[in-house]
């Protein structure tokens, strides 16, 4: 499902013009997006929690070479999904 199809599929649910949703998606995305670069944990009840974790720095293999080189320790964001949200994909 992409963005698109998810405002259709929200605007089927709640009465609103796709482009308040698309609106309030963007909004939504935006403020988690810009918690999670400020360093804060957004936890969302019963679907999950968004953070940033530190990955350490490591050392890896160019492919096509074989050649090793050092992977520089930066912040990725992550997603765990909440109980909820694990026992609906589950079942």
């Amino acid at each position: 499902m992409n963005r698109a199809e998810l405002i259709d599929a929200i605007s089927a649910k709640v009465d609103g013009t796709k482009k308040d949703i698309d609106a309030i998606v963007g909004a939504a995305i935006d403020t988690i997006a810009g918690a999670v670069a400020d360093g804060d944990k957004v936890t969302i009840v019963g679907f999950g929690t968004f953070e940033a974790r530190d990955r350490q720095a490591r050392e890896g293999r160019n492919p096509k070479t074989g050649e090793a080189l050092k992977i520089p320790a930066t912040r990725v964001p992550a997603f765990s999904a909440g109980k909820a949200f694990k026992e609906r994909v589950a079942n």
